[in-house]
């Protein structure tokens, strides 16, 4: 049961996670789209007919104005992803989880398939109403990582938690990859085609979770995942001695009488918990940079190397490959160290020294891929470790036994505060040159 329970779980936050990384996918050729062709900027359109003129459809005089309204859509998405996370946490802690994760699912394909698809359809272009359906899809995608790490935490205790959510988060970079090469595969046909099909993909998943998904073992009568009887006031928060605790959870059995059901944490009590601001002032730093690759790499690639946009979109991938076995490896390092933090800061510093590496990476593919890959590894582990297993940690310290449902909460805080920070830098693809000293950020933190 948990393994299907798992798998549903996992996959809907791959088809999230592809269909927002077509994206970035395929900057080039909306850019390309929104802004005359060089035969036109150099007055030629004779060979033109009426209907292919750059008057018909062009949003921006030259590629540069193009790529800047790229970047503030991409802040755009961020900051009101940051700030439907604050809202959705609180929702996903007071509303069946179930219904939330299905509505925000369903939501964002519609608005995708709005934005990227049906408006190049239609052949209507305007600043402002892509504007505003990015804001919409911020919105509704907020909605789902909350809530998908609040039923992680339902059916899995914390014996293990770093390495079972690391392992599990890397289902972002799974999407990632996934929708690079949806993308890759369609691009000849149109970039419209790209978002069609990753928006279709999430509505049909989110229809999936609607009907299938079991957001915690109670609901089929089992045995649910409660925290310790005693507290420990004095016991650090991210290193517990996990295997002290493990014969200690209270556990419902199914003769006795149910329990009273937990009240959800406010919002004000949730960010003054112990390890909550310091953790989500981190991971802003650390969500900028890990975003500025997300949203611009294959856009990088394309116009500082000269590749192909389907060749730097496959390239592109080598970065998530490395952020899921840097998630998984050091989750499970931290499992058995019984920490995170230390797990944490070698993977950060090493961070800076592969960054500033990568920075001055040669046009070689080989080279190049290797570089992201290793720099994958020693970012994304630490983005999926906080964003997860740590957020998790935090949704259920000893502070709230009283109040168990935080979860939703405390991982939208920090996940609020991380898109916050990464909504700042993404104005051009130049950000991924100026990572290193956003690690420093991090790990002073």
């Amino acid at each position: 049961k948990k393994i299907g329970f798992y798998l549903k779980i996992n996959i809907s936050y791959v088809l999230l996670h592809s269909s927002r990384k077509t994206f970035s996918n395929v900057k080039v050729s909306i850019s390309a789209q929104w802004t005359p062709s060089a035969f036109q900027q150099n007055g030629s359109t004779s060979s033109l007919s009426p209907g292919e003129t750059w008057e018909e459809n062009k949003l921006f005089a030259d590629m540069g104005e193009a790529t800047l309204f790229l970047g503030a859509l991409d802040s755009i998405f961020l900051f009101s992803y940051a700030v439907g996370l604050y809202i959705s946490g609180v929702i996903g802690d007071r509303f069946n989880l179930r219904y939330v994760l299905s509505f925000g699912l369903c939501g964002s394909a519609v608005t995708e398939f709005v934005f990227g698809t049906l408006t190049e359809w239609l052949q209507f272009y305007n600043v402002y109403f892509y504007c505003f359906l990015w804001v919409i899809n911020g919105l509704l995608q907020s909605t789902v990582w909350p809530c998908v790490v609040a039923i992680m935490g339902n059916w899995f205790g914390k014996s293990g938690r770093g390495f079972v959510f690391g392992l599990w988060s890397a289902c972002a970079s799974v999407g990632n990859i996934l929708g690079a090469f949806l993308a890759s595969s369609v691009l000849k046909y149109g970039y419209e085609y790209a978002f069609l099909v990753t928006s279709v993909v999430q509505f049909a998943g989110g229809v999936v979770v609607f009907f299938g998904l079991l957001t915690s073992p109670k609901e089929i009568g089992e045995k649910g995942i409660r925290t310790p009887l005693y507290t420990d006031s004095q016991r650090p928060l991210i290193s517990d001695d996990e295997d002290e605790l493990c014969d200690e959870y209270s556990i419902q059995q199914r003769d006795e009488e149910p329990e009273p059901q937990p009240k959800a944490i406010g919002f004000l009590q949730a960010f003054c918990l112990p390890g909550v601001i310091p953790y989500s002032l981190a991971y802003a730093c650390l969500k900028l940079v890990n975003y500025s690759f997300f949203f611009w790499l294959p856009f990088y690639l394309s116009k500082n190397f000269g590749w192909k946009e389907v060749q730097a979109d496959r390239l592109s991938v080598w970065y998530d490959v490395g952020g899921i076995v840097g998630g998984t490896v050091q989750g499970l390092i931290s499992d058995l160290l019984g920490k995170r933090a230390p797990v944490l800061a070698i993977s950060l510093l090493l961070a800076m020294g592969a960054l500033v590496g990568y920075s001055h990476s040669p046009n070689n593919q080989l080279v190049n891929g290797a570089l992201l890959a290793t720099t994958g590894f020693l970012i994304g582990g630490p983005s999926n470790m906080i964003s997860s297993a740590i957020s998790a940690d935090l949704g259920r310290q000893e502070a709230l036994q009283n109040s168990q449902e935080a979860l939703a909460t405390v991982t939208g805080i920090v996940d609020g505060t991380g898109s916050i920070g990464a909504a700042g830098g993404q104005s051009n693809a130049e950000g991924i040159k100026s990572s290193p000293y956003l690690i420093l950020l991090s790990f002073s933190n």
